[in-house]
């Protein structure tokens, strides 16, 4: 059965770890009659959360895609992990969701995670909903989880449908201020039992009424006036001006509910279904590369996005997508607009965790699965032959950190690769790096807990046994004055030899610097070096000692060492290098003897200018807790860390460091030990520093001990 746009709903359940957003799920399946009985996190038996690794870490990692049918509508569940190294589930839910339903911890209120999602929420301008969760737990705090909700998302704008009559064990009574009724409860939760508002609730609920009322109202010229002539409005009314509200992001609802005893959540799903938005009330899409839209219509051509993709033993490549335009039918053959291939979509299904169920047609608005697409990936738009349209890409946050890999032998190495292309191919947040500069393999990820997850999937799934090390680090050596050297090269084999004499001046360069006012330049390039820098290249012989049909195997020679510095095996940077004098040989000479003179000149006049490494310095924001923010000022100060300001942000405090990226290994399990989890980060790349002198003599020593051992 095929749902027309109008009946769809899409939501994504969104919320810091620990919120509920998997036990909810639960219920709205229940509720709706989805499923016959309530699985739970502790017995590994819900309907998302269905891979080994969740069931044995007992939380959210992977986004969940169900759906349930209530009343004529169909609605779509994306459970999203709570973690925010697991952040490009979230990115991915948001794209293809008509609405956010954020769930709150009423114990924990307004936590890191909940900013961090709230973020991606304005980018993608998706309507949503406020739940707080857990109102029966002991330490639940309704009212000031509220006022935190009004401080961080505006007071204007946040606006309670429903708030308990109390809070903690006792907790089974629900004020609806939108139907003016009470629910209430029986102890083992489902199906309430409609009361009146008792007389002492009546006024805080009537005037909770009349806020929705006016909101209602001001987002339609016509039913503000009818309000002005009525003085209220009636329930399909009230129904309709929410409805433009929420799909404007004029208002936020809150709820209230209890989802480890079912209490709260059908009323949701009815909200859900009568007043949320159906993907035929949101803006038409943005399109990739266009100032064009595209309109959520079923009669349209037809276009789907590829928003997820997973590799399923058995089963191959395995392709979530919405369909944004137009109707999909099963052996339809559309064209993939990056690379212009034809894919035939031989099978539809509608997913259920890990369970799906066989459709022959899906609509506009509706989200589905297939299966072995032969070459389409996520980000990808397929449409109808002819119809020319991309649209827009998600954009996944950068990476945070990384960590070298290592097979344990050569006859792993193969496996190990293909196996991490793969899982590179299903999850976007990861990068997959073959570093030159530090002759190592890198993962790039969002916190350790990402990075061990992938670790988990190499070893159990596919079999290979990988190690995680510290991943080197890419200095950049230069120098600090001045110094003039000279070296010859000299070699006799029998036959033509080797012969070629450099002398060169070697000093820092800076933009803009004048030229050597002792020397007669005849020639000079400033070279942008592909690491980072420049080097200033003068030629300045003058009565023909050298050749300049030289000239390019002296640079070679000179950008050979630069490549591997003198110091480190680093590149060097920001270096003029004059070659002033010199001699050459009329049967010797030639250009490898010139590049090897060159080499060890450079390499010489280097450690006698003053030689300085320079080190990789992040930039660092924290956002945290008062109660953390002492503990994790402290811990930054033994990573060399500078902090540059503490601000508050709304009620988390935000700190700027700048820290060297040698002291942030591994500091993404080291902020989540300090905070319990309740801070989070970001860093990027900010300059580079010189290194103490006591660290750089070390690391030189290493280096000169390494060479030996080799």
């Amino acid at each position: 059965m095929s749902f027309d746009t109008k009946n769809i709903r899409n939501v994504a359940l969104l919320g810091h770890s620990g919120c509920g957003k998997t036990t909810f799920a639960e219920c709205m399946l229940f509720e709706a009659g989805a499923i016959s009985r309530r699985g739970s996190v502790e017995e590994g038996n819900t309907q998302s959360d269905y891979t080994n690794i969740e069931r044995e870490r007992g939380n959210s990692i992977f986004g969940s895609l169900m759906h349930a049918k209530w009343k004529d509508s169909k609605i779509n569940i994306i459970d999203t992990p709570g973690f925010d190294d697991f952040v490009g589930e979230v990115v991915s839910a948001l794209k293809v969701a008509d609405t956010g339903v954020m769930l709150l911890n009423a114990k924990n209120g307004v936590e890191v995670g909940t900013q961090l999602i709230w973020d991606y929420i304005e980018k993608f301008e998706t309507p949503s909903i406020f739940v707080v969760n857990q109102v029966d737990h002991e330490k639940a705090d309704f009212e000031g989880t509220m006022e935190q909700i009004r401080s961080r998302f505006g007071n204007n704008k946040v606006l309670p449908m429903q708030y308990p009559l109390s809070t903690g064990d006792g907790f089974n009574t629900i004020v609806d201020a939108l139907q003016m009724t009470m629910y209430v409860f029986p102890p083992e939760g489902g199906k309430p039992e409609k009361q009146p508002i008792p007389e002492s609730e009546i006024g805080r609920a009537q005037e909770m009424h009349n806020v929705m009322v006016e909101a209602a109202a001001e987002n339609d010229e016509g039913l503000m006036e009818k309000f002005f002539e009525a003085g209220s409005l009636t329930e399909e009314e009230l129904a309709e001006g929410l409805r433009i509200a929420i799909a404007h992001q004029d208002i936020f609802p809150v709820f209230c509910a209890s989802s480890s005893n079912n209490m709260g959540s059908g009323r949701i799903m009815g909200f859900i279904n009568d007043i949320c938005p159906s993907p035929a009330d949101r803006p038409a899409a943005r399109l990739q590369d266009s100032d064009e839209k595209l309109a959520c219509d079923s009669n349209g051509d037809t276009s789907v996005f590829i928003y997820k993709t997973i590799s399923e033993p058995q089963v191959g490549n395995v392709s979530y997508f919405k369909v944004y335009s137009g109707t999909l039918n099963s052996s339809d053959e559309l064209t993939n607009a990056e690379n212009r291939g034809q894919e035939r979509f031989g099978q539809l299904f509608v997913a259920e965790g890990k369970n799906r169920e066989q459709v022959s047609t899906l609509k506009a608005g509706d989200i589905g699965v297939t299966v072995k697409l032969k070459n389409t990936h996520t980000n990808n738009t397929l449409s109808t032959k002819g119809v020319d349209r991309k649209i827009a890409y998600m954009d996944f946050p950068e990476p945070r950190i990384r960590v070298a890999v290592e097979a344990d032998g050569k006859k792993d190495i193969e496996k190990l690769f293909k196996a991490l292309h793969q899982i590179e191919e299903e999850d976007p947040t990861l990068i997959l790096e073959q570093s030159k500069t530090l002759k190592q393999t890198l993962l790039h990820g969002q916190g350790q807990l990402h990075l061990e997850l992938i670790k988990y999937r190499i070893e159990k799934v596919h079999n290979v046994h990988m190690d995680f090390i510290k991943p080197r680090i890419a200095y950049r050596e230069t120098i600090t004055k001045g110094a003039d050297t000279m070296y010859r090269h000299k070699k006799q084999t029998g036959g033509a030899g080797q012969f070629g004499e450099v002398h060169m001046r070697i000093e820092p360069y800076t933009e803009g610097m004048p030229d050597p006012a002792d020397l007669s330049v005849r020639n000079k390039e400033i070279e942008d070096l592909p690491w980072g820098g420049k080097l200033a290249f003068y030629w300045c012989i003058v009565g023909g000692s050298i050749d300049s049909k030289y000239s390019n195997a002296i640079k070679k020679g000179i950008l050979q060492k630069m490549e591997e510095g003198p110091l480190t095996g680093s590149y060097c940077t920001d270096i003029r290098v004059c070659i002033y004098d010199g001699k050459m040989h009329a049967v010797d000479s030639n250009d490898m003897a010139f590049m090897l003179a060159a080499g060890q000149a450079f390499k010489d006049g280097f450690k006698q200018a003053g030689p300085k490494l320079m080190e990789p310095i992040y930039k660092l924001d924290i956002l945290c807790s008062d109660d953390v923010m002492g503990d994790i000022m402290g811990d930054l100060q033994t990573r060399r860390a500078i902090i540059m300001g503490m601000d508050a942000d709304g009620h988390y405090q935000k700190i700027t460091a700048q820290a060297p990226l040698a002291e942030l290994y591994q500091y993404s399990s080291t902020l989540r030990s300090l905070s319990q989890g309740r801070a989070k980060f970001h860093q990027e790349f900010l300059e580079f520093a010189a290194v103490p002198h006591d660290l750089q003599a070390k690391l030189i020593a290493a280096h000169e001990e390494a060479l030996a051992e080799a």
